[in-house]
């Protein structure tokens, strides 16, 4: 695995003590409710997102162009769903890290009681360009936090952590090729993961606002020049965690306005449809073209 390897840490010890009885909380099975190795043991990539609904559809869309099954809906609760279509499975994460960190423990643990070895998890969704226009699928090089530092931070037993948030080099260079072979408009940059979707992203149209106009562009005119073109509220916890794990992994977000431009999304809805669904087209592209499905 390109990019990661060097910071991939063994597993909780404590963890194989008590998993003979683990149990899944937010996804609502456990070891000795369902038989986790018969669904999910044949998983070789781990698409996710925000949206529920999204989710659904992605994975419906995948299994009718690929003409193969979609199970029903296999989380047990009401926190995120899961569905399969052969070996790629397609979960939400909810809004933010906090959701998409509980999420991805449970997914990593998901896949080590499968004895699934090395999946691919990539994560798809929407995001405010900087300084490219609507419709451009973003393939991150790496992501930025909300001080524009290249780590991921925890606050663990009243401790500031920070970890590195790095993706993976072969993956996203082979989903940038696929982009250009299906003649998809796909640039490669950072992302800025902010920590909320109006202050933190520097927005003019929240209900708070105690910066002026010029404070905003001037704060976008640096991220554009530290090579950032796209802020969204996953991609450091991401990036941190699937690099811990030593999963290869790629972040694969539309852009929906140029933050340059403006705050609120003002493209006609069919537009705006037809944009939502470019991460799908170009990660199933690419998944197609290595599983051979």
């Amino acid at each position: 695995m390109n990019g990661s390897v060097n910071n991939v840490e063994k597993p909780n010890k404590y963890f194989d003590k008590k998993d003979k009885a683990d149990f899944l909380y937010h996804f609502g099975f456990g070891v000795d409710t369902l038989d986790i190795p018969a669904v999910f043991g044949d998983t070789k990539f781990v698409c996710t997102g925000g949206s529920p609904g999204r989710f659904k559809l992605y994975a419906e869309w995948f299994a009718k162009e690929a003409n193969i099954p979609c199970s029903e809906n296999l989380s047990r609760s009401d926190r995120f769903v899961i569905y399969k279509t052969g070996p790629i499975c397609w979960i939400n994460h909810g809004m933010g890290t906090p959701s998409l960190s509980i999420m991805l423990v449970e997914s990593f643990k998901l896949m080590h009681h499968a004895g699934v070895k090395n999946p691919t998890f990539i994560r798809l969704g929407t995001s405010g360009g900087i300084g490219v226009p609507p419709g451009t699928v973003v393939v991150s090089t790496g992501a930025m936090n909300a001080e524009l530092g290249d780590t991921y931070v925890q606050i663990i037993a009243g401790k500031r952590i920070e970890r590195p948030t790095q993706l993976d080099s072969a993956v996203r260079e082979a989903l940038v090729e696929v982009g250009n072979e299906k003649n998809i408009p796909v640039e490669t940059g950072k992302t800025m993961c902010a920590d909320d979707f109006y202050e933190g992203q520097m927005r003019l149209d929240g209900y708070f606002c105690d910066y002026e106009e010029e404070d905003k562009y001037a704060f976008l005119r640096k991220l554009n020049g530290l090579g950032v073109k796209n802020i969204e509220m996953e991609s450091t916890c991401f990036a941190s965690f699937t690099c811990r794990a030593g999963f290869p992994s790629a972040i694969v977000c539309v852009t929906l306005l140029n933050r340059m431009d403006g705050d609120q999304v003002q493209i006609p809805k069919e537009k705006y449809i037809e944009y939502e669904a470019r991460p799908f087209h170009l990660v199933t592209a690419y998944i197609r073209k290595v599983t051979g499905i």
